[in-house]
């Protein structure tokens, strides 16, 4: 046989034998193959005929030794000559409608959730075209006519009318399907076959069934009971998407199924307490209690409201498997919750499941208004893939409520859909009628299946509505008045689906009552026992993870932890450091780098990046896992660290630290998306997973920190007061002047300090690589774990006095305060306290005017202040006559409002930048004049003068000393 007999071979005719043999090719298959063929095929028209021939005759052989594309091209080809034999007008405007009927397949799959009936209390919106058949180029005449583009859906050979109905049902029923745009054929194919082949519904036997009644009923009678029990209490109500719960419990049973042990939970207020309750199994009378109780028990300073607590539990599914439920504390900004559950799931799969990503998954669960309004809903979602941010996939669901606080849904976003962020990162997305509890079982599962396959995220968008306002003491007819008219005629969940129920006699009516009233009288006794239970007590978040680790208490931050490595191993591991595999080429400047770091520890010189990159491996060494990412953390912003090396020509890269010896704990440093909310939550929630981890952020700048101010607002300050949860995060903030502007100067230590009580968090400011050194290693080895906020420099990383040697690695510790050994205690005149880079600046001018009169004591750590290791020094500095605080930053901003009481009862006078809204001056020039002035002031020949004009006095006429002390003031303020 040959594929042009008997034919003219001319153009025209050529294409239209490939025109036909493409459509049928169509028909055959789907649009997918047709897509992944598009490219191969387009050229055909302009091809060679006897090289087409050719290949015909190749295919005719085996069929296997022809590409792919030409392939599925000559299966078309004989399908259209089996299955349209006639030839004629006929058989061409057959051939036509077949294509038509195509079309509108693929318009049904790309378009049908448009016509969804998903929405129980709305109308939905009008969009054009619609999805009539005459849109097609079809008429209602064809309705009768057979086509074979019904195999294309798996009914075969079929008429038009059932083909119509086939896709009414898959594509326009409770579910509505967004596919089409994912780039992976075979994720569509997946997809489009588990959707088509069970008409995108799954048939449960009653059992399943009732168990999804049992768990809508404890959704719903839960919420009944409460808004009967404690009336006018807020509790954000789940009343009108009470199908949240069994969806819930069937990603779970169908997880398990697959392999899962694990889920970490985020959502908000709206409905916590009904998931609580029915899916963490946390205990009815625990929730009832936190509505009546007065007080906390005593590990928690202020607590929260209850529906912003976390819960973890772990128990026994029906199926006999064993999971483990984490749902992290949130507060009410709505999405802060979102990264920090990524970071959590991150650390406990590879803490506990070496990196297997089928065993965890994380669930986040949305409002309509938060998943379209929030950006840091985007930064999370774009860590999806990434290397250092990715959990396997995350499974979305939305409580679309269909309004805000009051803000209707069409003035809270541009999109179609709220859930159309997720068309980002291309990932399916399912619309499902909030009412219909079996569709949405059947999404969950669907999606449970995709994520374990495909380990990609899954968005579930619940069509629902919220019964009440906001809150339940909210009245929502003022600003929705039509809306919840509807609402408040609509049956609720339950009542929905026992009707189905009884239709199908699976219960009478006397059996749903029964369970109702069952259930009601098992809250009650729950209730009876709340009122025994006293204080509530707040379970720790990951409990069993941080039982060995106490809350900070005053002296810990004074406590030497014998955390020492000796020199000859410390010497060892900067050999490693120092050194690069032969067998790979790296650019000169990187052997240069090198060299220039085996120098260092040769003259025993080491720097900054020395100092940081030693602390690393000396805890990696000793079964510490480190993790540090941030913007361009990896070679560093300001190109000091170089913690990996590029191999040239390659992508590849070779980290030192990775490779000291074998069964080291892991090592890893990142360069983090270009965002900071998303990662620093991120990185918060991989420290509280990782206790026993060293976890570092590092902002590009330290200015940029506030991007993230809720994290640290929310989570790094507060959670230990409001929620017992203790975090060992470290935050890496560049902080220094230089004259590069307002945004690249200041951390902004000023905020920082003011959220700072009761040993919340550790403060520094240290200044010497050896401090930075041990202050990591104290982060880990001591039994407390609080943020560590660490204002790291810029110009020191390469300042010529800002070195430590080998013996202050060995034998030091970490020093709160660092007193100034270079003078003779009874000549000191002016003690003069500061913190970080300024402090260099003041001693090149101490060193230049050789002023033996003045110590430079450097604070270290601002908070917890150590007040009493500066008393120690102001006594110790008896002839002293002034006490100055000396900052780079305004006098508004900076520590000087927040330490100064620190001093009391010593009287200290600050020497800093005049007030202001803006930190830094634009201009190089006048950065310069106020950094001379600062340094000026305290050095000024006048000062000088006036001391040793009363210095004799003052030793024994007290008003002497005030006299200095008065018209120094003048001269700081002048």
């Amino acid at each position: 046989m040959q594929l042009f007999s008997n034919l003219p071979v001319d153009r025209r005719t050529l294409s239209a034998v490939l025109a036909d043999a493409f459509k049928s090719l169509l028909i055959l298959k789907n649009r997918t193959v047709y897509t992944s063929c598009m490219d191969e095929l387009s050229f055909l028209g302009n091809g060679d005929v006897e090289a087409i021939e050719k290949l015909y005759q190749q295919y005719l052989q085996d069929p296997n030794r022809v590409d792919t594309s030409w392939r599925m091209f000559f299966k078309g080809f004989e399908f259209a000559r089996a299955n349209f034999p006639e030839t004629g007008t006929q058989h061409h405007v057959h051939v036509d409608k077949e294509f038509k009927v195509i079309n509108l397949i693929n318009g049904y799959r790309r378009r049908g959730h448009l016509f969804t009936k998903t929405n129980p209390v709305r109308q939905r919106r009008s969009y054009t075209p619609t999805l009539e058949i005459e849109n097609y180029g079809l008429t209602r005449t064809d309705l009768p006519t057979v086509f074979q583009a019904g195999t294309d859906i798996g009914l075969g050979p079929s008429t038009l009318k059932d083909i119509v109905a086939f896709l009414e049902e898959t594509y326009c029923k409770s579910i509505g399907s967004e596919y089409l745009f994912i780039r992976s054929p075979e994720k569509i194919q997946w997809i489009q076959d588990r959707i088509e082949k069970t008409r995108n519904q799954s048939r449960y036997t009653v059992e399943e069934k009732k168990k999804m009644f049992g768990l809508l009923n404890r959704a719903v009678g839960f919420e009944q009971f409460i808004h009967r029990k404690f009336v006018g209490q807020k509790r954000f109500s789940l009343e009108g998407t009470e199908n949240l719960i069994p969806a819930l419990h069937y990603i779970i049973e169908t997880g398990s199924k697959l392999g899962i042990s694990e889920f970490a939970i985020g959502m908000a207020h709206r409905g916590r307490l009904n998931v609580l309750a029915n899916i963490l199994k946390k205990p009815y009378e625990n929730i009832f209690q936190e509505f009546i109780a007065e007080a906390y028990d005593d590990d928690i300073a202020l607590g929260d409201v209850k529906y912003h607590l976390g819960y973890g539990n772990r128990y026994e599914l029906e199926s006999g498997a064993i999971i483990d439920l984490n749902m992290a504390p949130n507060p009410s900004h709505l999405e802060a919750v979102s990264p920090v559950i990524q970071g959590i799931a991150r650390g406990q799969i590879e803490k506990k499941y070496k990196g297997d990503f089928t065993k965890l998954a994380p669930i986040l669960i949305h409002g309509d208004a938060a998943i379209a309004g929030q950006g840091v809903v985007y930064e999370v979602i774009q860590m999806m893939d990434l290397n250092g941010y990715r959990t396997g996939g995350t499974i979305h669901i939305v409580i679309n409520n269909q309004v805000g606080f009051t803000t209707n849904y069409l003035d809270a976003r541009s999109s179609t859909y709220c859930t159309d962020i997720g068309k980002v990162t291309k990932c399916p997305i399912f619309h499902v009628n909030g009412d219909d509890v079996e569709a949405l079982v059947h999404t969950v599962q669907l999606a449970m299946e995709y994520r374990q396959r495909f380990y990609t995220d899954v968005f579930i968008d619940i069509l629902s509505y919220r019964k009440y306002g906001h809150n339940e003491g909210d009245e929502p007819r003022y600003t929705q008045p039509t809306l919840y008219k509807a609402i408040a005629a609509h049956p609720n969940p339950r009542e929905i689906y026992a009707k189905r129920l009884l239709e199908e006699g699976v219960y009478t009516l006397e059996d749903i009552q029964k369970i109702e009233h069952e259930f009601d009288e098992f809250l009650d006794q729950k209730l009876d026992i709340s009122r025994t239970l006293g204080k509530v007590k707040i379970q720790r978040f990951l409990h069993s993870d941080w039982k060995d680790f106490k809350f900070a208490e005053p002296d810990d931050f004074e406590k030497h932890f014998p955390n020492g490595v000796d020199k000859q191993l410390l010497l060892e591991l900067g050999e490693k450091i120092c050194s690069l595999p032969s067998d790979e080429k790296f650019i000169n400047k990187t052997y240069k780098l090198v060299a220039d770091r085996r120098q260092m520890l040769q003259d025993n010189r080491l720097d900054w990046a020395m100092g940081e990159l030693l602390a690393y491996a000396t805890l990696v060494y000793e079964d510490f896992p480190v993790r540090l990412s941030g913007q361009d953390s990896v070679r560093g912003t300001f190109a000091h660290r170089h913690a990996s090396h590029i191999i040239e020509k390659t992508d590849k890269t070779y980290t030192p630290i990775k490779y000291l010896k074998e069964h080291q704990a892991p090592f890893h440093v990142y360069n983090s998306p270009l965002n900071e909310y998303g990662v620093l939550g991120f990185e918060y929630g991989y420290a509280l997973a990782m206790p026993r981890a060293l976890t570092i952020w590092e902002a590009q700048f330290g200015d940029f920190h506030n991007v993230a101010q809720v994290i640290i607002d929310q989570y790094i300050s507060s959670a230990e007061e409001k929620w017992g949860v203790m975090n060992g995060l470290v935050l890496f903030l560049p902080h220094g002047f230089e004259g590069q502007g307002p945004e690249h100067s200041s951390a902004r230590i000023e905020r920082f300090l003011s959220l700072a009580a009761k040993n919340n968090m550790q403060i520094t400011v240290p200044s010497t690589p050896a401090n930075l050194y041990h202050l990591l290693r104290q982060q880990m080895f001591r039994n407390i774990r609080v943020p560590l906020v660490v204002f790291t420099p810029k110009s020191l990383l390469r300042h010529p006095q800002c070195v430590s040697s080998l013996e202050d690695l060995a034998d030091g510790r970490f020093q709160s305060v660092i007193d100034d050994t270079q003078v003779d205690v009874d000549e000191v005149r002016r003690v003069v306290f500061c913190s970080g880079k300024i402090y260099y600046d003041l001693l090149a001018r101490k060193q230049q005017y050789n002023a033996r009169d003045i110590a430079l004591i450097r604070i270290e750590q601002l908070h917890p202040f150590p007040k009493e290791r500066v008393d120690a020094i102001l006594r110790k500095y008896r002839n002293s006559m002034l006490n100055l605080w000396v900052q780079e930053e305004p006098s508004n901003m900076g520590a000087w409002k927040q330490v100064k009481n620190g001093f009391d009862p010593h009287e200290i006078y600050p020497i800093a930048r005049t007030s202001s809204g803006s930190p830094a001056t634009g201009l190089a020039k006048i950065h310069q004049m106020q950094q001379e002035e600062i340094i000026g002031k305290v050095f000024r020949e006048c000062v000088c003068e006036l001391q040793r004009k009363y210095c004799g006095l003052a030793c024994k006429d007290g008003s002497a000393r005030e006299q200095v002390l008065k018209q120094f003031k003048y001269f700081v303020e002048k």
